[in-house]
Order: structure tokens, then sequence, then C-alpha cells
């Protein structure tokens, strides 16, 4: 007798992203697997009195979603803490900061973040703008792309930063004309602030935690990486592991403390290891900062407002010798090494560090990336599939806004402008490609990015296209998010597709996605979301 399956979905479009059968109409779970695809007649025999069934009445199911390079943890802080990602600009943020505060009167610091530089001029919001809204207390906001922070003239003045105190290394300090810090802190610098800041307790890092995934869960997202674990994030990922509140598959990227070398290697040594769904095995090093804020490491010179070489080539914050040195010997450790990229500098960088510790350790598998990507050389572009090496893209930055128009383009030039976010010729050189949302950055959707992805364009929009040679296709661009980082994280041979004996992490969607013009993809919605067929959102109108 055949044992009935738990829960069997039908009568829609199933999108598998397997290589064998790419379509069906019908699903069966059991036990948290999947035991058959196929058409509806192919699982009515596993139909039983307990049985589950879905009636997809034509909505699509696909794998669930993976995302390549998140911070959930720090997203979720953000969510419970002054969030300004709903503001619309600087007047609506600064109003956002107030109300948060009056709200909030026994906070000793005002800490969030999600402001946008676009809202402000040269992308640099003031401390005066802060202190008319809480002239009394440190506020210290994080800028929506995490690099760099936003504080008032009391912050300033509780950590003792003034007119005389340097630059760090790794970073910048805007400036008043009398050398008085203007309120913006770039990369580095906004730890001269956040330092001060108390740690949150560990429930309120469980807290956010939970904030986190619930959003992913409502995106389709059903596994991640998560691109910034420090211990104290780690702890959060370990207690919610142990105590069957994860329901996401995660992989913890150790951070990588810039400011020291290899002597940290045995700290993480001791941080690897498994437990439940989160595992800590690879490591994350950011190797510059952003173009808008001119610390992308570049090959060559920024440009001022009037199309003149500056002479700042941006920052590589690891040394690149001692790079490939940290590299080599986290890849002979077994480590994967998820490396932060935005220019084409430092994609280099990476890239010759891998090479390096090829040479020195043989082919292995342990799947590096790099992340970001924002702008390749195009030399360097067929050298991730040479090295095996995954280009992780968050494809919703490559498209024409403001923060590009305004605060991107114009100070790269026309030549490495057309270098940017180089999807399309990635596929083509056969790289091997993954897809995240870097939320809080931006976010956690995956149907947006793959909008831009396939379109490049802003969904809603009817922008110029932002290199149109560099669209992916609808498959290219799911398979990235699903399969794609399945591969990065080791879990492809549980999950990404849609296969018998695959883990039943499923997404049902609103409408299916290729059967939708492609300006359309963007509007797409997940209506629910299994992880081992247990599911784990559910949208009011699937309900």
């Amino acid at each position: 007798m055949t044992t009935p399956a738990d829960l069997v979905f039908q009568g829609g479009p199933v999108h598998t992203l397997a290589p064998g059968r790419t379509a069906a109409t019908a699903v069966a779970v059991r036990d948290g697997r999947i035991v058959a695809v196929g058409e509806d007649t192919d699982v009515k025999p596993l139909i039983g009195a307990t049985t589950e069934i879905v009636d997809l009445a034509g909505r699509a199911l696909l794998p669930g979603f993976q995302d390549a390079h998140v911070h959930p943890v720090l997203a979720g802080l953000t969510m419970i803490r002054c969030d300004l990602h709903d503001a619309g600009d600087a007047d609506e943020a600064v109003a956002a900061v107030r109300a948060y505060a009056r709200a909030n009167p026994e906070a000793g610091w005002i800490s969030g973040g999600g402001w946008s530089m676009e809202w402000f001029p040269r992308g640099t919001p003031s401390r005066r703008l802060l202190d008319a809204a809480v002239p009394d207390r440190p506020v210290h906001l994080i800028n929506s792309d995490g690099h760099g922070a936003w504080v008032n003239t009391r912050a300033l003045e509780l950590c003792g930063i003034d007119a005389g105190t340097p630059d760090p290394v790794d970073g910048r300090i805007e400036r008043e004309a009398d050398g008085y810090p203007q309120g913006t802190l770039h990369e580095g610098a906004s730890d001269l602030v956040g330092r001060h800041i108390p740690e949150p307790a560990a429930d309120t890092m469980l807290r956010a935690l939970r904030a986190g995934q619930q959003r992913l869960h409502s995106a389709g997202v059903t596994a991640w990486q998560d691109a910034m674990v420090n211990p104290e994030v780690q702890r959060a990922y370990l207690t919610a592991a142990e105590s069957g509140l994860l329901t996401g598959r995660v992989v913890g990227a150790l951070w990588w403390d810039r400011e020291r070398g290899e002597e940290q290697i045995p700290e993480l040594l001791a941080r690897r290891g498994d437990a439940g769904r989160f595992r800590a095995t690879s490591v994350k090093i950011m190797q510059d900062g952003v173009a808008e804020n001119y610390t992308a490491a570049m090959t060559s010179s920024y440009l001022d407002g009037c199309g003149c070489g500056t002479g700042n080539q941006g920052i590589s914050f690891v040394d690149p010798e001692r790079l490939r040195a940290y590299v080599t010997l986290l890849d002979a450790e077994g480590f994967q090494v998820h490396v932060h990229a935005v220019g084409d500098r430092a994609a280099r960088e990476a890239l010759d560090a891998f090479e390096a510790a090829r040479a020195a350790n043989g082919t292995n598998d342990n799947r590096h990336h790099i992340a970001h990507l924002q702008v390749v050389h195009p030399d360097d572009v067929p050298r991730f599939a040479d090295l095996g090496i995954t280009a992780n893209m968050q494809p919703l930055w490559a498209a024409h806004e403001p923060q590009m128009d305004e605060l991107t383009i114009p100070f790269l030039g026309p030549e490495r402008a057309g270098w940017q976010y180089p999807f399309g010729d990635l596929v083509r050189v056969g790289a091997p490609l993954a897809a995240g949302s870097d939320w809080p950055v931006s976010s956690p959707d995956p149907f947006l990015g793959i909008h831009v992805a396939v379109n490049r364009t802003i969904p809603g929009e009817s922008a110029e296209v932002f290199l149109p040679e560099q669209r992916l296709s609808l498959t290219a661009a799911l398979a990235a998010y699903t399969i794609g980082t399945a591969r990065v994280n080791h879990l492809d041979t549980r999950t990404g597709t849609i296969e018998k004996g695959k883990l039943a992490d499923l997404v049902i969607t609103d409408r299916d996605p290729y059967s939708i013009p492609a300006g359309e993809i963007g509007e797409t919605t997940v209506l629910a979301t299994y992880v081992e067929g247990d599911r784990v959102h559910a949208d009011p109108a699937f309900c």
C-alpha cells in the first residue's frame, strides 16, 4: 500500500528549475521531502484521508528563494528601533526621528537607520537637522547602504569628536568650513560613535532575528547567507536554532576584523560549526566601500563635478598582499570566503587572492564568492569562470535611479559607468551566479531584484534601460535566487530546485512569472512560503 502524502500541491504551473524536468502541475510532500513531481494524475494515488491538498488554482509553485547576501538581524534591529526606511525625504526622516525620540523617552541613545543619500545635498546630512529634533540625547543613524552614519552634535560631544579628530584610515569625517564634523561619518568613521552605543541585550537580538526572519519568509526566502555575523549575532542564531525558532536555513559569514590579521583565524575556527539550521562556515571580508562616497576601490581615480580626475581611487580596506595571504590561509582551513567588492580594483584584488589560494592549496569545494560587483573591469570578467568564483549579485541596484544618476555615474565617467553590474557578460563567460538583496540596504523581495535583472529598470518606472546588454533571462535570474545561492551555501543537493528527494522548501506566487509581460515581474507577490512542508508564511489573500 502506498503511504499517503502529507501535503499535495496541484492545479497550477510548477517551475522546478531542475535540469531534467522544468515544468509540472503537481507536487507531493511527505515528512518534509518531495516525493513526487508531475501532473495532477501522478500525485492522485498519494492523496489520502489526512493529506492536505493545496489547490494552486493557476498560481505558480517555485523553489523557495535563497538570499546570498543579507543582514536580517541588523534589519530586524532597525525595524524595532528608529526605522527611516519608510521616509521619502529629509523632512520625513527628521520627523520620524523626532517622533521616535518622543515615543521612547527612556532610550539613552537614538539609534537605527535607513536614510538615503539622495535626500541630502551631496548625500551628506547635517548634524544640525538632528539637533533640531533631538538636542539632548545622542543620535546615530546608519545610512540605508550601511556605509555611513548620520549623527547629532550631542553624539559627537559625548564621543570626544571635534575639529582635531583625524580621519581613520578606513573612513572619512565630513567637515564644516572650520573643520568641525558636519554630521556625516563615512565607513570606518561611523565606528568612532557607533562603538560607544551599548550592545543590545540577548533578548533584543533574538527579537530582531525573529522580525528579520519573518520578513524574509514573507518575501518567499527560505534560506540565506548572513553576511555579517559577529559573536552577538551568532549567539542569537544559535539560540534560535537550538530552541526551534530558526525556520530558515542559514550560513553565517563570520566577520573578518580588518584592523587585525591572521591571528584571528584560531578564533574563527573556534566559532565554526553546525547547530541545526545554522552553520557558521563562511568568512566575510569587506575589501572596499561604496562608489557614492568615493571609498569603493577603483583602478583609476574618481572624477570631480567638472569631469576632472581627483587622484582619489578609493580605499582597499585590506592590503592586497595581505588579502592574498589571509584568503590562502582561510581556504586551507576549509572556510568559504565571501568578499565585499564594489569597485573594479577591489574585485581584481579579490580574484587575485582566490587565484593565489588555488595556486597554494589546489582546487577544492569551498565555493568562494564575491558580492556586489558594481564595477568590474572587462579583463576580469572571464576570471570568475576560470577560477570558479561565484558572482554574488544584488540586481536591484542595476538601474537608473537618483543615487546612480546623480551620485555615481558623473563621478565614474562614461567608460567606467558602462562596466557596472555586468550580469549578462558574466553569464556569457560561464561564471556561476548567485543573488541576494543586501537587505536592509535594499528590499528583500526577490521579485523586485528579478525584475531589475531581467529589465534593468526599476519596477513601475519607464526610465531608460540601464546597460540593456547586461539583462538576464527570467530563468537565469530565478536560478540565481534559488539553485545558484543554494550551491554557494552547499545546499544544492537538498534544496534550490523542485525534485523528488529534495526538501520541500517552496513558495506559491499570485501569478505565473512566465506568463506575464517582463515589465510586470516586479508586481508578483508571494502568497505562501513553506520550509520542509511547514507553512511559515501565508498572505491573508491566500488563507
